[in-house]
């Protein structure tokens, strides 16, 4: 599976990412500069965490205009994977490849800490080799992550079974507590219908080796090497 990262100004996890999927899953990856047009090739693309244009405006803003964006917006259309971590998941919203907004977390403070995740559901592209109600440990390191929909776009997303992630304890409860940013429903991740859409405000290109930290965040790049290769031909 051949991984696109894509660089924007401003953008800094790239190097993570390509060193999660490159160095620790042998996988071959090429960084892509916001201004290219063409993405064939690919299987994968990434939209890594950072704070592309300064975050000026809003987080991602201004990144969505950028000719990549186009590329990737089609991508999509035709069925290629796409993940958005952190500015990334950020983004795909303005891209209006997925819904919501990632508002300044209510503590109004940056929190960079380590926290549990509980899956919701197996049929994203990112969690085939997951089971619902699994509690994955995944880093966190943003200023605004407090996903926020309308009620009716929030019923969508559950209804659809489109929560992919959604922050919890260890024990996999979904208690206030355990939100670190005011998340409605606690939601830490969403897709889109299809799946092959996926934006996260955790960071588990940073969670793939055990001396580390940890190695959880293995179980969401592996599971889309394992649902890319299952694509026929």
């Amino acid at each position: 599976m051949r991984t696109g990262v894509v660089v924007f100004p401003g953008t800094w996890s790239d190097r993570d990412c390509g060193h999660a999927l490159g160095d620790v899953l042998d996988q071959p990856v090429d960084y892509v500069d916001y201004r290219e047009q063409n993405l064939k090739g690919l299987d994968l693309v990434v939209l890594p965490g950072g704070f592309s244009y300064g975050d000026y405006l809003r987080c991602g803003a201004i990144a969505r205009f950028t000719p990549v964006m186009e590329a990737v917006t089609a991508f999509a259309a035709q069925g290629g994977l796409v993940l958005g971590i952190c500015n990334g998941f950020q983004i795909l919203q303005e891209a209006r490849l997925l819904p919501g907004a990632l508002l300044k977390n209510a503590s109004c403070e940056f929190r960079c800490e380590w926290v549990h995740l509980r899956v919701e559901q197996s049929n994203s592209a990112f969690t085939v080799d997951c089971r619902p109600g699994q509690v994955l440990r995944i880093p966190i390191s943003h200023g605004e992550g407090n996903f926020f929909a309308d009620p009716s776009a929030l019923e969508r997303l559950e209804q659809e079974s489109r929560v992919v992630f959604r922050y919890c304890t260890q024990d996999g409860q979904s208690a206030p507590d355990a939100n670190p940013n005011g998340s409605l429903h606690n939601i830490a991740g969403i897709s889109n219908v299809r799946g092959n859409v996926l934006g996260m405000m955790p960071h588990p290109e940073r969670a793939c080796e055990a001396l580390l930290g940890g190695d959880d965040g293995l179980l969401i790049l592996q599971s889309a090497i394992h649902a890319w290769s299952r694509v026929p031909a």
